[in-house]
Formats: C-alpha cells, sequence, structure tokens
C-alpha cells in the first residue's frame, strides 16, 4: 500500500493495523488513526499481528487522532511518523495533554460538526460519548470525537464511543463503519461499546459493511493465559449481532488489507 496522495491506483481500501489503528485509502489519499506503531502502551502488550511499519505508516497524509487516552494518542507512535504529517485532533487537545505541544505546529483541532480538507477526501469531526482525558481526573478539555471520511466512500472511525441520542443524525449513512467492540476485560463500562451494541450502532449509522476494532491486539503483560475468550472473541460475537440487526459485517485480523466495502472484501 502506498502512502503518497495522488497514486495511480485511487480503490478504496482500508488496512487494520490492530486496536484502533487502520490506514483508510479513498482517493489515493491515506488517513492513519489512532496510531500505535509499537509493542508496548504502557501495561499491555501487543499479542497479535505484526508491529505496523513501512512508509505507508510512516508517512500518511494525515493523522486522526479521536481522544487522549495513551491507546489512542500514542506519544511514542506520534514521534515515529515524519515530521511533516498532520494531526488531527480533538479541540483543545494540547490544553488536555501538553505534551502535544511537541507537535503543535501540524495539530489541525476540530469540534464536532467541523471538517477539513486532506487531500482529495474530507474528515469531519463527530461527537462521541467517551471520557476524553487523559487521566482520570480534572475537567473534561478535549472531549472525544469519532469521524466521518469522506471520498468515494463514506467512512466512520468511532474511535471509542458509546451509543448516544441521534448518534445516527451526527454521523449519517456511511458505507464503512469501524467500530469499537472490546477491550481487555469483562466490561470496559460506561463510554464504551460491546458487541450487541456497537451492533445496534453499524445498524442506526445503516453501514453498508461494519468492521470491529479495539480488540484482539493489545492485552495486560502476564494476563495472557486469563480468559483467552475476552481477548479473541469481541469480534466474531459483533459478527454474530450484526447479521441479527440485518447489518454485513467482517472480522479482520491485525494486518488484514479490505477492498471495496460493501462489495468484496479481499
Amino acid at each position: 500500500m502506498s502512502a503518497t496522495a495522488g497514486q495511480d491506483d485511487e480503490a478504496f481500501r482500508l488496512r487494520w493495523l490492530g486496536h484502533a489503528s487502520a490506514l483508510i485509502v479513498d482517493r489515493g489519499t491515506v488517513i492513519l488513526t489512532d496510531p500505535v506503531l509499537t509493542d508496548r502502551v504502557a501495561h499491555l502488550r501487543r499479542r497479535t499481528g505484526p508491529t505496523p511499519s513501512g512508509k505507508h505508516v510512516r508517512h500518511p497524509d494525515a493523522v486522526l487522532l479521536s481522544h487522549l487516552h495513551a491507546d489512542h494518542t500514542h506519544l511514542p507512535s506520534l514521534r515515529l511518523l515524519d515530521p511533516d504529517v498532520p494531526i488531527v485532533a480533538p479541540w483543545r487537545a494540547v490544553d488536555g495533554l501538553p505534551a502535544l505541544r511537541e507537535f503543535a505546529d501540524r495539530l489541525l483541532p476540530l469540534r464536532p460538526g467541523e471538517q477539513i480538507e486532506i487531500g482529495k477526501v474530507t474528515v469531519r469531526a463527530v461527537p462521541a460519548r467517551h471520557d476524553g482525558r487523559r487521566w482520570r481526573r480534572g475537567p473534561q478539555l478535549a472531549p472525544a470525537i469519532g469521524y466521518v471520511v469522506e471520498g468515494d466512500r463514506r467512512t466512520y472511525f468511532a474511535g471509542d464511543t458509546d451509543l448516544y441520542p441521534n448518534l445516527a443524525d451526527h454521523v449519517g449513512p456511511v458505507d464503512l463503519a469501524l467500530l469499537p467492540v472490546g477491550g481487555w476485560g469483562p466490561t470496559l463500562g460506561k463510554g464504551h461499546l460491546d458487541p450487541p451494541r456497537a451492533a445496534v450502532v453499524a445498524r442506526l449509522v445503516q453501514a453498508g459493511l461494519a468492521v470491529p476494532i479495539h480488540y484482539g491486539t493489545l492485552w495486560p503483560i502476564g494476563l495472557d493465559a486469563v480468559r483467552p475468550r475476552l481477548f479473541f472473541g469481541p469480534g466474531a460475537e459483533f459478527v454474530r449481532h450484526a447479521v441479527r440487526e440485518g447489518v454485513v459485517a467482517v472480522e479482520l485480523h491485525p494486518g488484514d488489507e479490505l477492498g471495496e466495502p460493501g462489495i468484496q472484501g479481499v
């Protein structure tokens, strides 16, 4: 996969890199979401899939950050990017995480409802219901958001969110929905989607195709053999619930690539 804007091959493609990291290619424009490009994030270790690498990862046309938690705004991974890559982030992200000042000259903050042109696509911020703080204390300075990327296809990257009123009105019908379905425990509580609720979201946004993310990649060190169903199971469970909701869904593995959503996976 080339990361050069304006490349000859402009067919839509998605590559899931694991957790909430994905490469979206639309009209030749390459978007990288919530990059985690290392094998560890604090107490979490990458347990499946290859460590993301290569020019397509290091030099996308833009990065989208959904919120400030360390497994979504991962500073060591941002430092691995080429130094001219724009970083789209929630409004006031620097206030919520002062360490982001390191990237201030290329941060593009968005409020829900605002949009920006990146290459040949439009990126629009949408609300999310999730604790957007870096740490579990202090004010909500930079609320979490999701994104709709629109080119030849409309792709919803939810980041981390729960179901909330009028979600469908904010997001609108989409061709592809990337929806978080798990984490590293039996439940992540309020502000998160589990497989059944994620399937409801897929139906509400009229997804032509839904892909589960945010599961099966990072796991607490030393707990590899503890309740493995919680690690591997959410993707397949989501697909089952999506079918019941009348939505086509496909379970990917980290590193898998998908072409032409709503038509056929590759």
